[in-house]
């Protein structure tokens, strides 16, 4: 699995994965770091994107806004903003609804804490994830 920064190329793949129209992902790769992992496609020299996560930094946290992909995608992405956290000193949050179990399962078993139910985002409850500065150190 590789890892690489996000193009408007990737929007259309995204969405699949996402549930959110392509235009909406085209905005989300100009406006957040966004890196996708990709994977051979069935014996093919051609990849294909497995996963994504997107996310930015402010107020000494690094928020997720997204991430979506298989379970091995997930575990493999949440890497990537928990790297940055760690060389910034800044604790990571992740906002995930309910319905992402892949997502669910590698935020936990990355150390992540269940910090309660979140803000609903259209109608969908969330759960906030953190991990602190010093556990993002570790």
């Amino acid at each position: 699995m590789e890892i690489r920064d996000a193009v408007e190329a990737d929007a259309e793949r995204m969405a699949e994965l996402s549930g959110s129209p392509p235009d909406v992902m085209r905005n989300l790769v100009h406006d957040r770091t966004v890196r996708v992992a990709e994977t051979p496609a069935d014996g093919d020299e051609e990849t294909t994107v497995a996963g994504f996560v997107s996310f930015d930094a402010r107020d000494s946290t690094v928020h997720v806004t997204q991430i979506g992909g298989s379970e091995s995608a997930c575990a493999r992405l949440i890497e990537e903003p928990v790297s940055f956290a760690r060389r910034e000193e800044m604790g990571v949050e992740v906002l995930l609804p309910a319905d992402e179990d892949a997502a669910r399962t590698a935020i936990e078993d990355a150390g992540f804490e269940n910090e309660g139910a979140g803000p609903q985002f259209e109608g969908q409850q969330t759960t906030r994830y953190r991990l602190d500065a010093g556990r993002a150190h570790q």
